[in-house]
């Protein structure tokens, strides 16, 4: 036998081994057929090998482009569950801002802008950001669109990841952060209120300044219509006057908790120092059985009269001015 024979019959299922048994396509108007000679069989097996590896790197480059990401997978909310670090109050579910993202969420039928959470245990997952979208979907019973963290995250991770995306889309109530970061700071994640503020990048005097308000008596908070309105500034002049006389504040707290009566922050804290007396609430005044108006008493002891003068069009403003002056003057002793 010759040599281009022994050559042929070595290599003749070669082609077939890289085309999975078949014979390799060939365009049915060209006039070539399958290589019949050795030579001929190892030029096919080559380009048949270049094209595979050229595949192959395609492949590659195109995983490349996902290394380092995260899945995203649809899941139901309910076998979602908070964060101890969660900075959300519930009274934050009940505003108007939240009532905006629901509806966004319902007409989308879903959250487009994944949730970030960690795995707890088989079938569970933890929040580690977007406890509004999250408590969207919970309500409108939609599936949940998140990215399951890959690999380990541990607590402080997961506090730094939740801090940071809430102050960029919508920063927390000062309550809310502070009760946060205390609760950062008695569980041990952070040794001090400096080491917290460096952590998060954000000024010291602040996290001092929430901490404030959050550790401001569960009785003075019920007195705000939401914690969420408490300012750092209302909760200095709080804690000073708790320091000063805690037992009568308190007492004020009560009886504003009483009257069941919604009122700005400003007034809340005016009733708290007592700066206002007892008179929180607005009282009519009647002139002839008429109400032209009302009286209430503001900061400092001032009085505050508001006067409708369409109800008293029988009195110019400079009159009525001068019946409150004269009525302010001492009567002389008899």
């Amino acid at each position: 036998m010759s040599i281009s024979k022994r050559l042929l019959s070595s290599t003749v299922d070669l082609g077939a081994s890289l085309t999975g048994g078949r014979p390799p396509a060939v365009d049915e108007g060209s006039p070539a057929a399958q290589p019949r000679t050795g030579p001929g069989l190892m030029l096919a097996a080559r380009d048949a090998m270049a094209a595979m590896q050229a595949e192959l790197d395609d492949v590659r480059r195109r995983l490349e482009r996902f290394d380092g990401t995260m899945p995203t997978i649809r899941v139901d909310p309910r076998s979602v569950r908070s964060t101890r670090w969660a900075n959300r109050h519930e009274t934050a579910f009940a505003t108007p801002a939240f009532a905006r993202l629901k509806a966004s969420i319902e007409q989308a039928g879903g959250n487009s802008q994944p949730i970030l959470v960690r795995q707890a245990e088989p079938g569970v997952y933890e929040v580690a950001f977007g406890h509004r979208r999250h408590r969207a979907c919970l309500e409108l019973g939609l599936p949940l669109l998140a990215v399951v963290w890959s690999g380990p995250m541990s607590d402080i991770d997961l506090f730094l990841s939740m801090d940071r995306e809430n102050r960029e889309r919508e920063d927390p109530s000062a309550y809310e952060q502070g009760v946060s970061y205390l609760a950062a700071i008695q569980g041990g994640l952070f040794p001090s209120q400096r080491r917290l503020a460096e952590a998060l990048g954000i000024s010291h005097t602040w996290v001092r300044k929430a901490i404030l308000v959050a550790q401001l008596p569960a009785p003075i908070i019920r007195a705000f219509s939401s914690p969420l309105d408490v300012q750092p500034k209302h909760a200095q002049a709080i804690l000073a006057a708790l320091e000063a006389e805690p037992t009568l504040v308190l007492q004020r707290a009560a009886e504003l908790c009483s009257q069941k009566q919604k009122r700005s922050a400003g007034q809340v804290v005016e009733g708290l120092l007592g700066s206002n007396g007892e008179a929180l609430t607005p009282t009519d005044l009647v002139i002839g059985g008429r109400t032209v108006g009302t009286l209430r008493q503001g900061p400092r002891g001032k009085v505050i009269i508001s006067l409708d003068l369409a109800s008293a069009r029988r009195y110019s403003a400079a009159e009525v001015g001068e019946a409150i002056a004269g009525a302010l003057v001492p009567t002389p002793a008899r």
